[in-house]
């Protein structure tokens, strides 16, 4: 066990096994796009909640706990396969590639319990408003993040550790475009591999399905006390306040669940279409997180107004001295 273990040194990723090396150029050309974008955009929230003190409310920094984790999950898929494409490079070390897999899965753990933290957030300033002030302070939000970081932590070490405990005697190819727990389980042998399996789909329907409960009755929750209000005006700006949060909620969860429930009916996709669709959920939210944030969230929008309509009249006035 231990040789076949030792034998792989490393890994080489697949990315699209049906495109042409004609389009190698345009894919990491557009792969390295994306992630201008997620880098930009997110260093953009982070940047501008901490610079305007004014937006240093719970709900912004929840937004920037999601930011952080975004940058972060870009940063740690996308270079590897830009690099594929671009510079021909596809080898990932066996430890490299282990440690991928953990931020991927980790860091997706985070997204998931920073929802739940963001639908209590408007759960209570919705459904309890007079209790808002009390229950949610910056350093509850701060303490409550803490834990969306901190929970998922020590499952997705002992998710990892387990899968090293395989014997790896296939081939050494990961079917992804990046390293995670299905493509790199798929190359291990032997009788174990269905317990790592089972055990890894349980710790990640904790991850997943525990908070999307939760935040499935909050929005429900929501919803109804917004349709009792009598006043429509009432009714518009309340529901405005969550749509950011929901829409986030949609991008992460939606697609995941339609892949899941398409695999559990037995619609079965290509390999391409498939790591494209994993792709698009994993990539999707984090270039298009920070548009949400700066268009739907109106404290940001009107900020960010205030300060383009100053930077546009000091370049006025130094251009008509």
């Amino acid at each position: 066990m231990i040789a076949n273990f030792t034998r792989m040194k490393s890994f080489s990723i697949l990315g699209f096994p049906g495109l042409s090396p004609q389009y190698y150029g345009p894919v990491s050309a557009l792969l390295f796009v994306i992630y201008l974008a997620i880098a930009v955009g997110n260093t953009f929230i982070l940047a501008f909640v901490v610079y305007e003190r004014s937006l240093q409310k719970p709900t912004y920094l929840v937004f920037c706990h999601l930011a952080l984790n975004d940058l972060t999950f870009g940063t740690v898929t996308l270079p590897k396969i830009i690099s594929k494409y671009w510079f021909d490079d596809s080898v990932a070390s066996f430890y490299g590639c282990f440690t991928q897999m953990f931020f991927v899965h980790y860091l997706g753990s985070v997204t998931s319990f920073m929802l739940l933290v963001m639908a209590l957030d408007r759960f209570i300033a919705i459904c309890i408003p007079l209790r808002y002030p009390v229950l949610i302070t910056n350093n509850i939000i701060s303490v409550l993040c803490g834990f969306a970081w901190f929970i998922p932590l020590p499952l997705m070490v002992a998710v990892v550790l387990h899968v090293l405990t395989l014997p790896f005697c296939k081939s050494n190819v990961i079917a992804q475009c990046y390293c995670d727990h299905i493509s790199i389980t798929s190359q291990a042998c032997g009788e174990d591999v269905k317990i790592v399996a089972v055990t890894s789909l349980c710790v990640a329907m904790f991850c997943l399905l525990l908070p999307l409960a939760f935040i499935l009755f909050s929005y429900i929750s929501i919803i109804v006390v917004i349709l009792k209000m009598s006043n429509a005006a009432g009714r518009k700006k309340t529901l405005s306040t969550c749509t950011p949060q929901i829409f986030i909620t949609c991008l992460f969860y939606l697609p995941r669940c339609f892949v899941y429930v398409a695999n559990t009916v037995g619609f079965s996709f290509s390999l391409d279409i498939r790591i494209l669709l994993i792709l698009l959920y994993s990539l999707f939210p984090p270039a298009v997180n920070p548009i949400i944030y700066c268009f739907k969230t109106q404290d940001i929008k009107k900020m960010l107004m205030k300060r383009l309509k100053k930077t546009k009249i000091g370049i006025e006035i130094k251009l008509s001295y």
